[in-house]
């Protein structure tokens, strides 16, 4: 079994502890993998450069072998990370991700952050698997986003209904269904 190194970005306002983080890092770690939940500077200080900063810290554990996963504005930032890579990593998970589609209730904020134009060639050239899950009732970013976020990466969009912003807020202290397709591939 290849050792894989997780690392798990938090959204507006997260932090290591928030959400299912703690548990899906218990979860992997039970089988072997390597996680990381880094602290973002949020909601101050939140800007894309303070945390590719923070990022630095990790980079020795972003390889071949690494899945990154991104919350919310942890996705967003998940495809810059993925547009700058020199060397491609195994699987790359988007939940509840802002690309740009309205309404997105931090529309401005989110934007600021990163803005969306995408360079989807370098992203998909960066990543072996990509996994997309969203909701139907998220309040915060329309189901349309993993929609368009799952075609321009070419796959498929893993719905489920019914789950909110898939946050604790919306009663994901857990994520099995992640988990069950991260096992696929570990």
């Amino acid at each position: 079994m290849i050792k894989r190194n997780i690392i798990i970005f938090h959204g507006t306002g997260g932090n290591p502890k928030g959400n299912w983080f703690p548990w899906l890092k218990k979860e992997l770690a039970k089988k072997g993998c390597q996680v990381f939940v880094p602290k973002f500077p949020t909601p101050e200080g939140q800007f894309l450069k303070s945390w590719l900063n923070v990022l630095e810290n990790y980079k020795k554990y972003i390889n071949k072998e690494s899945i990154l996963i991104g919350h919310s504005l942890g996705g967003l930032f998940l495809l810059r990370v993925l547009e700058r890579l020199k060397k491609p990593i195994y699987a790359a998970f988007f939940i509840s991700v802002s690309v740009g589609v309205k309404p997105i209730l931090y529309y401005k904020s989110d934007f600021k952050f990163s803005g969306f134009d995408f360079d989807w060639k370098k992203i998909k050239s960066n990543v072996y698997k990509f996994f997309v899950f969203h909701s139907d009732n998220d309040p915060y970013i329309c189901l349309d986003n993993g929609k368009k976020l799952a075609k321009e990466i070419g796959t498929e969009l893993i719905f489920i209904p019914q789950a909110g912003h898939l946050n604790s807020e919306s009663g994901y202290t857990k994520f099995e269904r992640l988990l069950k397709e991260i096992n696929k591939i570990i």
